[in-house]
């Protein structure tokens, strides 16, 4: 079960609605009575993985609360064309004003999760798993990230603060792959290290490294330096990874394989509300 309870994404639900609504919605209050009771549907317009129903009760609650909710579809679901993903009955008013909010994050996430899924439907049967990164749009990394997963992906760390991930820059200013390395194990958190020669993959491997990260490699560069380590550290790729190439990445032995598309390129998927009186 997909955790959408922490307070960061309460947070962001009512940053958006704050965003959208303001002071007022001035047109539903204008053209619709304050009694009018309606009934909605939000609907699949293509085939999809769902993400960020579970957002919908916070979205309603945030707003006064509806009279029934239903959500047909939890994250991780595929919805086909035409499909009806939650239903809402309630106040017209709050239905209106709740409706742009509750699509922009639907569509988004869902965008996400649909992505997801496609790239680790393309490695299936390789053993490799597909991490997602830290491309987030800023103030939507969890939900995007519970989106992620909601396709499959496999969550990497969350940010700069769950686990040490060394890379070039850092190389440069501990002085050295090694020192990198010591220095990092005081922290006592899952360390990572990115290579870029082979020089600097005997260094780390010779240091204790665990999990290596290969970066921008051909798949024919990334099956070398794999066959070389021969099991002795967990080896991710990335770097120019698409839907279109990640199974042959995949396929070069690599435990895991990364994409920034995932999250920072997804298409939003459609889905429409539809309303009518209750």
């Amino acid at each position: 079960m997909i955790d959408f309870s922490h307070s960061e994404i309460l947070e962001c639900v009512k940053r958006a609605l704050a965003e959208d609504i303001g002071a007022g919605d001035v047109t539903s209050t204008a053209c619709v009575p304050v009694e009018r009771k309606a009934r909605g549907a939000f609907l699949a317009r293509e085939q999809q993985i769902v993400a960020g129903t579970e957002l919908l009760p916070l979205i309603y609650a945030e707003r006064g609360g509806v009279d029934d909710l239903r959500l047909l579809k939890l994250s991780g679901a595929c919805a086909a064309s035409g499909e009806a993903i939650a239903t809402v009955c309630g106040r017209a008013r709050t239905l209106l004003e709740c409706e742009r909010v509750a699509l922009n994050f639907l569509q988004r996430l869902g965008g996400i999760a649909t992505l997801a899924r496609r790239y680790v439907d393309a490695v299936a049967g390789t053993g490799c798993k597909v991490l997602d990164t830290r491309k987030t749009t800023p103030g939507l990394r969890r939900l995007e990230k519970i989106a992620a997963a909601a396709g499959g992906v496999t969550n990497h760390r969350m940010g700069l603060y769950d686990a040490i991930l060394i890379k070039n820059n850092h190389i440069s200013a501990a002085g050295g792959v090694r020192q990198a390395v010591e220095n990092a194990r005081h922290a006592g958190l899952p360390i990572e290290i990115e290579v870029r020669t082979r020089v600097q993959l005997e260094e780390a491997i010779a240091s204790g490294a665990m999990h290596l990260l290969l970066d921008n490699l051909t798949p024919e560069e990334a099956r070398e330096q794999i066959r070389w380590i021969a099991g002795s550290a967990k080896v991710e790729l990335s770097g120019g990874i698409t839907l279109e190439n990640v199974r042959t990445y995949a396929e070069t032995g690599a435990d895991f394989v990364s994409s920034g598309a995932i999250t920072h390129s997804a298409p939003a998927v459609d889905i429409s509300f539809r309303l009518d009186l209750d």
